[in-house]
């Protein structure tokens, strides 16, 4: 069916590809909005695209809901397919955007997200292993301490790293933050560019490479995240039930933070949201808190003899 969509659509889809290089996406961007806009148009083929109306843009979202697809990746979805409609009205293929009338799902508010304590952050680190130890224990690291997430440690180039403790950091729209970087962090990194293999390509510029002298992909940062988290499980049953993926490294991040005395304002640069509302999630609290806080309660209770 994809190749069926990719033919049927390929004009469509080509100048949706040119739109967004030219709008400055970044490649990861990019290639998320075509997947959706592909998984759309795979519902509605071989319906041509003028031919396509609202109606099939909500059926295609409350079939998502149906399969149990969150409020964030339908949001996505319909934000790739609006953002198609656009492309191609602005190349001057259409004259209307089927899907600017379509509202957005209301995603869930104050969402506490899933983290680590700083103490299972540390067990978690002290798994690391493999061949290439030095290079994944600082990408591991720079989500866990810095906040990265997974795109950012993949776009980092050796030429961001700044023997001074600073990291020059491209997250999200292509917008630059610079992290000073912990002194054992630092050293970490530090032996991973003397350890780093011969790149593929004298134009090769990542920081992190493959055994093939190629930037490590999104792929295989997930992975290695995700291998670590599944041995710490095996080596500590009690986390067994707990689901963890890379990005929750960077939650964890935000929960220490916060917890550490970090105001909302500064953690809000250090992970680069766009919005100190998206930072509030952030200022949740654990149970482990609201015992301790409710155990700080002295209620006077005379004992009956």
């Amino acid at each position: 069916m994809k190749h069926l969509v990719q033919d049927t659509y390929e004009k469509e889809l080509d100048l949706f590809m040119i739109s967004m290089k030219t709008s400055g996406m970044t490649a990861s961007t990019q290639q998320a909005y075509r997947d959706d806009v592909q998984s759309f148009l795979a519902t509605v083929h071989p319906k041509k695209v003028e031919m396509i109306a609202r109606p099939d843009i909500l059926k295609h979202i409350a079939e998502m809901m149906q399969r149990g697809v969150g409020d964030r990746a339908r949001n996505r979805s319909l934000a790739a397919i609006r953002a198609f409609y656009r492309a191609l009205i602005d190349m001057q293929l259409l004259d209307r955007n089927p899907a600017s009338e379509v509202k957005k799902s209301k995603e869930e508010k104050n969402r506490i997200p899933v983290y680590l304590e700083e103490s299972e952050l540390e067990q978690y680190i002290h798994e690391t292993d493999g061949k290439y130890y030095h290079r994944n224990l600082a990408i591991l690291m720079l989500m866990g301490y810095a906040g990265l997430r997974v795109g950012e440690v993949h776009r980092l180039n050796v030429e961001d790293i700044h023997m001074n403790g600073h990291l020059n950091v491209l997250g999200k729209g292509r917008k630059w933050r610079v992290i000073p970087l912990q002194e054992e962090l630092l050293e970490v990194v530090k032996q991973v560019m003397e350890q780093r293999i011969s790149p593929k390509s004298n134009k090769e510029k990542a920081l992190f490479v493959s055994q093939f002298g190629r930037r490590l992909s999104r792929r295989m940062i997930q992975h290695i995240a995700n291998r670590t988290f599944d041995k710490m499980k095996r080596n500590a049953p009690d986390m067994a039930i707990r689901k963890f993926s890379s990005h929750k490294l960077r939650h964890s991040f935000g929960t220490n933070q916060i917890r550490n005395g970090t105001d909302l304002r500064t953690l809000q640069e250090l992970l680069g949201h766009k919005s100190i509302e998206t930072t509030q999630i952030y200022t949740h609290v654990s149970n482990k808190q609201l015992i301790e806080a409710m155990g700080r309660v002295k209620i006077p209770i005379q004992r009956q003899v």
